[in-house]
């Protein structure tokens, strides 16, 4: 007698296989296979990457979601696969390519596995992860893990933002669109400074006060944002100074003519009138003025330094801008997607850009990697 039993659970499928005739004879032999779906939980993702097989497929199933296989360097398709060493052959160029080539992932010797935990965790983790902590969970050391995270920020600076199932280069969408544009500067805090650095810092501000320099916080950075009301989502970038040419040129480039703008009494905002409807509110007086107020942005501000400074603690103003970015694409993507979805999204902008560490520090960064990598070019799926 044969009797087989499948019963098929979230994890596992388990198969009952009972041999002989009689019950005494019987002879069960118990077998698990894998059965998983997408990982929903870091818990899950943590065993569902663990197998470089499956780990392998969920890769290429993110980069070729047609199930195409295409050649990175000459787009062509004809290629064949050589599975003990998990790279094509393409017939077109005559040269091998894996999962990695012109990715985010290019010549880093650790594995997918890694890569796809660090991707959870600082996609996910609402006031991002330090590279001391990353460096702890995946067992690499604290310098691999800080370009590990650099490398995550770069792929999530998608300046594009994604509404309503299109790409959309403005925000806004002219008459009765309401938007708030603000600017915050980050930067250390002078009472916890050396006492020879705060000495450097009062000679600058007092530069500034006789109009000597330009800047009104010298030991900052200035950050200019963009909220929209109606889509929920904010642009955020690091400008070089908060003069009016400056705060309206992003305007400009980033907002469709007609639309709504609050923003707060600062002569940087002056004559916007003349292309967008434009009213202020002087935070001197008053923050809210019936529907006059940038709180919306003054919340992003306040989610953007509260990781700056209790998880980051320290970051130089050159690599500011990818803090700010990885801040923004946890903010835009915080609603109508679950954890699983927002790693997804992350891991579909992989393809096409490159960071390399010379680049990063700022050693030989204009020898390194100038020929076609990818990076800059029109955006496809990972």
């Amino acid at each position: 007698m044969k009797f087989l039993l499948n019963s098929c659970f979230q994890w596992f499928t388990m198969t009952i296989s009972v041999y002989g005739n009689k019950l005494v004879d019987t002879h069960v032999c118990i077998m698990y296979t894998p059965c998983m779906n997408d990982p929903q939980s870091l818990q899950e993702a943590i065993v569902y990457f663990s197998d470089p097989e499956r780990t392998f497929t969920y890769a290429v199933r993110l980069r070729w979601p047609d199930g195409v296989v295409t050649c990175p360097r000459c787009k062509s398709t004809k290629n064949s696969f050589v599975k003990t060493r998990r790279l094509w052959f393409c017939y077109g160029c005559k040269r091998q390519f894996t999962i990695k080539v012109r990715t985010i992932f290019e010549d880093s010797a650790l594995g997918l596995d890694k890569w796809m935990i660090a991707f959870w965790l600082l996609a996910n983790c609402k006031n991002g992860v330090s590279s001391y902590e990353l460096g702890r969970a995946i067992k690499v050391t604290q310098t691999t893990a800080w370009f590990m995270l650099q490398r995550i920020r770069k792929v999530m600076g998608n300046r594009t933002l994604r509404t309503r199932g299109r790409n959309q280069n403005k925000m806004g969408g002219g008459s009765g669109t309401e938007l708030e544009v603000d600017e915050t500067y980050v930067g250390g805090k002078l009472r916890n400074m050396h006492k020879g650095k705060r000495e450097r810092i009062n000679i600058d501000r007092t530069k500034m006060a006789l109009g000597e320099r330009p800047d009104r916080f010298p030991n900052k950075t200035a950050v200019m944002g963009i909220f929209d009301r109606e889509m929920r989502t904010v642009r955020a970038k690091v400008v070089p100074d908060v003069k009016r040419e400056t705060l309206q040129n992003e305007i400009l480039k980033n907002v469709r003519y007609g639309s709504t703008i609050y923003t707060d009494d600062a002569v940087g905002y002056d004559n916007l009138n003349y292309r967008f409807v434009h009213d202020v509110v002087n935070h001197a007086e008053q923050y809210v003025k019936g529907r006059v107020h940038t709180n919306g942005l003054e919340n992003f501000w306040s989610l953007l330094k509260r990781s700056l400074r209790g998880t980051y603690v320290a970051v130089e103003p050159f690599h500011l801008d990818r803090y700010v970015d990885e801040q923004v694409f946890r903010f835009n993507n915080r609603k109508g997607l679950n954890d699983s979805q927002r790693f997804a999204l992350a891991m579909s902008q992989a393809a096409g850009k490159r960071l390399t560490y010379a680049e990063l520090t700022g050693k030989d960064a204009d020898s390194l990697h100038t020929s076609p990598t990818g990076a800059g070019e029109a955006q496809v799926p990972f």
